[in-house]
């Protein structure tokens, strides 16, 4: 795997894990009661995108460590994958 490889891997990576983890905890205007005009009733209170950014990178970084360990140690190879 090259540089390239490795760092478009993070990024799907990284990618897919911030969607699934953009809606945990999410308290909404609506389930606080309190909807500022003009706004959509489901928009965040209280947002953190940093802690949010913070777990995703966390959690992608251990992600990418297992997957491109088996990728580089040769357990599943690109030519076993030829029935997709």
């Amino acid at each position: 795997m090259s540089i390239s490889s490795g760092i478009v891997l993070y990024v799907v990576i990284w990618t897919m894990v911030m969607f699934v983890t953009l809606p945990i905890g999410l308290r909404t205007q609506e389930d606080e009661n309190d909807v500022v005009p003009g706004t959509h009733p489901g928009s965040p209170v209280n947002f953190r995108i940093w802690r949010t950014m913070l777990i995703v990178t966390a959690v992608s970084t251990v992600l990418f460590a297992v997957i491109a360990g088996i990728i580089l140690s040769g357990v599943i190879r690109i030519s076993e994958l030829g029935w997709i």
